[in-house]
């Protein structure tokens, strides 16, 4: 299989499982469901899973626990979407979730997707050793937390200019997360975890490096959501600090690091290294 063949196999399997895991009655069930389920990549999930693939992780641990983190990053799309945060109107191609249904629903949409997150990594069917579920919680809410996402969008919002710490902690940390995963879950050695971990921090970083060469170059009807929104806004990122040939040139340099970092890992790591190829040739 190609990589988009992957990737929507990949995608099935979290949906079909993210589906199962959801609540199902009231409006607030139907509000988690409209963000988790929304059509995606699937990306992080899909480097959790391969990467598990890699190291012979048990599966099943794997795809819960890369549900629980597809539940992180939906909350924070919906809470990054709304008003007082970067007020979008359009996400992946459809209404934001405050604008389907409302702010306060959105809000407590994005609440209730990160408590379920922690319900599903806690719950002993993701893995019978309690030691492991308790290393998959503390990874993931250092990852959402005030020295991750949150954090980052905390430095984003006061228009930090330290713009590479920023953006490994807001965008970066749930990449570095969902390889965290398998690590966790197969209790890797030192060596794995720093290749596999510094391959997602060079992938978390050209991935962001990307989309600001996306906002600054694409359209609204290709990227399925606002293009232009931080130039008009005159906030800081890749292309308006560094201009779009010397930002072009930086995704380049840290698209190879990530490749290189796979070296160990030989053929068995193609998919990964094809992960690369698709951030660097991404077009929403």
């Amino acid at each position: 299989m190609n990589l988009e063949q992957s990737l929507a196999e990949v995608g099935g399997r979290v949906d079909k499982t993210l589906d199962g895991l959801l609540p199902r009655e009231g409006r607030l069930a139907e509000a988690m469901r409209y963000a988790a389920l929304a059509p995606g990549k699937r990306l992080r999930p899909f480097l959790a899973i391969e990467a598990g693939r890699l190291l012979g992780a048990d599966q099943e641990a794997v795809l819960r626990a890369a549900c629980a983190l597809e539940c992180i990053h939906a909350y924070s799309l919906v809470h990054d979407d709304l008003p007082c945060m970067d007020d979008d109107d359009l996400r992946r191609g459809r209404p934001t979730t405050h604008k389907a249904f409302d702010e306060a629903t959105a809000v407590l949409a994005g609440d209730g997707l990160q408590s379920l997150a922690f319900q599903i990594l806690a719950d002993p069917k993701t893995h019978a050793d309690a030691a492991v579920r308790a290393d998959l919680v503390l990874d993931l809410a250092r990852a959402a937390g005030a020295d991750g996402m949150a954090g980052g969008q905390m430095l984003d919002l006061s228009g930090s200019p330290h713009l590479e710490r920023m953006q490994a902690m807001k965008t970066g940390a749930l990449i570095v997360a969902a390889v965290q995963i398998p690590l966790i879950v197969a209790r890797a050695a030192d060596d794995v975890r720093s290749r596999l971990v510094g391959y997602a921090r060079d992938l978390g970083l050209a991935y962001q490096i990307a989309d600001d060469l996306l906002d600054a170059e694409g359209e609204t009807e290709e990227l399925g959501k606002a293009a232009g929104k931080d130039a008009d806004a005159g906030k800081a990122n890749f292309v308006t600090c560094l201009g779009v040939e010397s930002a072009r040139r930086k995704r380049d340099d840290l698209a190879r690091s990530a490749t290189a970092r796979l070296d160990l890992f030989g053929d068995e790591a193609s998919s990964l290294r094809d992960v690369v190829e698709f951030v660097l040739n991404r077009r929403r």
